[in-house]
């Protein structure tokens, strides 16, 4: 999930539009609901963010070091003052990336998949048998062949490999896929894609690497 902060609700509607069409949930937040919003949200909901996205706060301060308290994904600012000072205090504050706009929605993206990238000291992908899983959005391979998914498959299997063989619940993998927010989405939903999912790797594994027991969530065998 990507999180947009901006005083325009037009704004973070466009963004959350724009994000939707790439298969990624988004929400938007006003500069003072975000600072009550990041100091009180569940550990759980805060590891489904990929990403935090300043804009426009008006007069209120989002202070970057303040997100990182409580989660380590990138903190990007979306400048619409394109001048030196204004970039150089932006970074100064404590983001990992200035972007000035207008930027393409890929663009955003593929900045926010290199910054995890650098920032993980650990190999970009997690082995489970023969299957390769990737973090950055490529589908995995299995015997070094690419396994096609649709995009909500492959972000569910990209978060499972993410948890390291932790167990998480449908609620969990819900909110990392739809968002917190998406109330236009029922939860069970998770439920068809995992399902579709595993058949998938049933059949090009010859085993099920998702184990799932029932009010206890899932989770992939790994290692």
């Amino acid at each position: 999930m990507i999180v947009i902060v901006d005083e325009r609700q037009l704004v973070t509607e466009g963004y959350h539009s724009l994000f939707d069409r790439e298969g990624v949930a988004s929400a938007g937040f006003r500069s003072s609901e975000f600072g009550e919003w990041v100091e009180s949200v569940a550990e759980a909901d805060l590891k489904s963010v990929r990403a935090f996205l300043i804009g426009d706060c008006g007069g209120d301060v989002v202070l970057p070091r303040k997100i990182r308290d409580r989660s380590g994904a990138p903190v990007i600012a979306l400048s619409e003052q394109h001048s030196l000072e204004n970039t150089l205090k932006l970074f100064e504050s404590g983001v990992d990336d200035v972007i000035r706009k207008p930027v393409h929605i890929r663009e955003i993206l593929a900045r926010i998949t290199a910054i995890r990238r650098r920032a993980q000291e650990e190999a970009s992908f997690t082995q489970v048998g023969p299957m390769r899983i990737f973090t950055d959005g490529r589908d995995p391979e299995i015997a070094g062949e690419p396994l096609p998914l649709p995009r909500r498959e492959r972000r569910i299997l990209e978060y499972l490999a993410s948890n390291s063989g932790r167990r998480v619940t449908k609620t969990q993998v819900f909110n990392a896929i739809y968002g917190i927010f998406d109330e236009e989405v029922e939860e069970n939903v998770v439920e068809s894609h995992i399902s579709k999912l595993r058949k998938k790797l049933r059949e090009k594994l010859g085993f099920d690497p998702v184990d799932s027991k029932r009010f206890l969530g899932y989770r992939l065998i790994v290692g």
